[in-house]
């Protein structure tokens, strides 16, 4: 089974989904491989915040203040959806920025709406409140942003606040999709994928994670590089499969490294390379995900002492790059 992504977009990257996506304030979502892939866990104590000018007034971003503090918001702005997020600085509480959410909220600003929401959801700044969370999505749903109907499509589809209905999950997610929003890009695909409130189809999955995936997102290069391996939706190809795992792996899917390591240790649309096999399946162990250990003695043993110090290594390198922590709040442009 492919991964899915689970965006949760404050004026969300990672929904679902290390990742940062334009607009919103998004929890990013750990890397799967076969296993269908689980939520991240909001932790509201850690955040990761821009930190802007010195003269930045509060600490926040203007355009969001000018929002907040005038008495009517520019339609443009609220239509387009263009990224609101409230940026923290130091000495600035998750308090702090829920009251400017909500201050532009009220006003009829989208990208606020949905931030807000997103903090009742999780319970940040301020107690969780399922209710509120829907009313403020709903609202900026109805007023077009895209990022409010991925995370009403990820309430749906998870069964919180709400009663599971993969069929409404599957409503705004597509919206959200033919809006641009690649999270729900991915979504769809994983629901196609797993048969989820539709028929399985993994040609359909396929284009939809080739959209996402083309947009640079690593989860969905992950999950179509699947599909390649095993040719489920479109012709088997190890060349494409090594091609995009090779995209994913890079901006530090765990899947994507292990599988990419699988294909250099078995020499699949690749020269057998057990130093670099060891290297990648090692950097996605590092990072928390155990699912190639079983494979390193194996390929320990094929390596010389210098060759494993090279490969460690190089783990080392890999492990300081890639996705974000999943239990990241992290505030967007």
């Amino acid at each position: 089974m492919r991964s899915l992504v689970i965006v949760s977009s404050l004026i969300l990257r990672r929904l679902l989904l290390p990742f940062v996506l334009p607009g919103a304030l998004l929890l990013p979502a750990a890397s799967g491989q076969q296993p269908t892939r689980k939520p991240a866990s909001a932790a509201c104590s850690i955040m990761a915040p821009r930190l802007l000018p010195e003269d930045d007034r509060d600490g926040y971003d203007p355009q969001s203040l000018s929002v907040a503090d005038s008495s009517i918001p520019d339609p443009k702005l609220t239509q387009l959806g263009i990224a609101s997020a409230l940026v923290l600085a130091p000495g600035r509480s998750l308090l702090d920025a829920r009251q400017r959410f909500e201050k532009a909220a009220r006003k009829g600003y989208a990208p606020a709406q949905v931030n807000l929401g997103v903090f009742y959801l999780y319970g940040c700044g301020t107690p969780q409140n399922y209710g509120a969370a829907l009313y403020w999505l709903i609202s900026a749903a109805d007023l077009g942003s895209s990022s409010a109907h991925t995370n009403l499509g990820i309430l749906y589809l998870q069964g919180k606040g709400v009663k599971q209905d993969f069929g409404e999950a599957l409503r705004h997610f597509r919206v959200a999709a033919n809006a641009g929003d690649v999270g729900a890009m991915v979504n769809l695909g994983y629901m196609n994928d797993s048969g989820l409130g539709t028929p399985i189809d993994h040609a359909a999955a396929a284009e939809w994670y080739r959209l996402a995936a083309e947009h640079g997102d690593p989860l969905a290069q992950h999950n179509l590089a699947d599909l390649y391996l095993r040719g489920e939706g479109l012709p088997q190809n190890d060349a494409l499969a090594f091609a995009w795992f090779q995209k994913a792996a890079a901006s530090g899917n765990s899947g994507a490294r292990i599988k990419l390591g699988f294909m250099y240790a078995t020499g699949r649309a690749t020269r057998k390379d057990p130093e670099a096999a060891y290297a990648w399946i090692l950097a996605a162990s590092l990072a928390g995900d155990q699912r190639g250990v079983e494979y390193l003695l194996p390929l320990e043993l094929q390596l010389s002492p210098a060759q494993l110090e090279q490969a460690k290594r190089r783990a080392k390198q890999l492990r300081s790059t890639g996705e974000a922590s999943g239990s990241e709040l992290a505030f967007v442009q």
